[in-house]
């Protein structure tokens, strides 16, 4: 699998990262075979949150024999210094490790969020601590939202953070004012030297109400392998995108790393998701 330097970080990425939000409800046998075939295709980067059910449970036994090997991110989606240094703490606890590669501050997607985790009292104090005492490589940012561009590339001119994890994908793109807020976030990513890592590659839309949500996913993934190889492979055409998280469903990822191996032109990407129906924004509705 291709690897893609973490920005100023250094490590060389895998291009698929695996999104541990895939093991929060499943046990830990079928998470022990997810992580086999996620190993067994190359992946060498490792993404969990702390709100991700039992993630980082199912992660726990295996840091014994792969921590020395893989890039172990996780992330805390509180908003207060001293709740924030409790689950981060807690994570560690969960995940077998003393410490992890990169914490990210979660789910930071518009600019009330980004000044509840900046401020004096915020969760960004408990990430330096962290950092400053060895437990933490380095600290990060995610979000969702139509918003999460333009809030991610504000959390860089405040904040030196070493990743990036924003949303994008090609009906997302299709919104000229979200593409310029990518495009300006890319462009300041580079500047700093910052890992700039996806999510929602292959996101198709939001749940219809008369679904039975066949996937574990918040959002109705992509789930042909034709559309799957496009979304991927129109993401990682992007030379300045380190990688792209997983989808949330052990199901999915066989698709994704076929996708990896067998990607296909931009143009071509592009016309195979011309046709793909009821193909729009994951953001319309997000719940909470």
């Amino acid at each position: 699998m291709e690897q893609r330097r973490l920005g100023r970080l250094g490590h060389e990425s895998s291009v698929l990262i695996y999104g541990a939000a895939a093991l929060g409800e499943v046990t830990q046998e079928v998470a022990d075979r997810s992580v086999q075939e996620a190993l067994d295709a190359g992946i060498n980067h490792f993404d969990v949150a702390a709100s991700y059910g039992d993630a980082e449970l199912r992660l726990g036994p295996w840091m014994p024999r792969i921590r020395g090997d893989i890039f172990l991110a996780t992330k805390t989606g509180e908003r207060r210094t001293d709740d924030a240094w409790r689950q981060i703490n807690q994570s560690l606890e969960r995940l077998q490790t003393d410490h992890v590669d990169l914490l990210q501050l979660h789910a930071v997607g518009d600019s009330d969020e980004l000044d509840k985790v900046t401020a004096r009292d915020g969760a960004l104090v408990a990430a330096e601590r962290a950092q400053e005492e060895g437990l933490v490589g380095a600290v990060g940012i995610t979000g969702h939202g139509h918003q999460a561009p333009a809030t991610h590339l504000e959390a860089l001119r405040r904040y030196p953070f070493a990743t990036v994890l924003s949303p994008l994908n090609v009906a997302l793109s299709r919104d000229a004012a979200y593409l310029a807020d990518y495009e300006a976030l890319a462009d300041e990513a580079q500047s700093q030297d910052v890992g700039l890592m996806i999510i929602k590659s292959v996101a198709r839309r939001n749940w219809p109400e008369d679904d039975d949500k066949r996937y574990s996913t918040w959002y109705e993934p992509l789930d042909r392998q034709q559309q799957v190889t496009a979304a991927v492979s129109w993401v990682l055409s992007h030379p300045e995108v380190t990688g792209i998280a997983t989808p949330g469903d052990v199901g999915l990822l066989a698709m994704v790393i076929a996708a990896e191996a067998d990607r296909v032109s931009r143009e071509a990407a592009e016309s195979t998701l011309a046709d793909a129906p009821a193909y729009s924004s994951p953001f319309i509705s997000i719940p909470i």
